[in-house]
């Protein structure tokens, strides 16, 4: 698939990612992918923090969440 968003990552999200399960990790890329792939995004995937133009990642494995804060450059072509 074509991206049509780019992502960058911080020192510390990669902290983060080395330290997670690879079953964890899985659905992290998976969530990536869809993020750098596909215009319209689920909220399931990802959703705006109110009142600021802040997104979060949203990952579910079993019953563990996991959210991280994404920063957008171009906040409107998140949709």
């Amino acid at each position: 698939m074509e991206e049509i968003r780019s992502v960058l990552y911080s020192d510390d999200f990669n902290l983060f990612y080395s330290e997670l399960d690879e079953r964890v990790k899985v659905k992290y890329k998976q969530g990536i992918d869809i993020l750098k792939t596909v215009y319209v995004l689920s909220t399931k995937f990802v959703k705006r923090i109110v009142n600021t133009n802040l997104y979060e990642l949203r990952i579910s494995v079993g019953y563990n969440e996991y959210r991280t804060v994404l920063f957008c450059t171009d906040h409107e072509n998140v949709i």
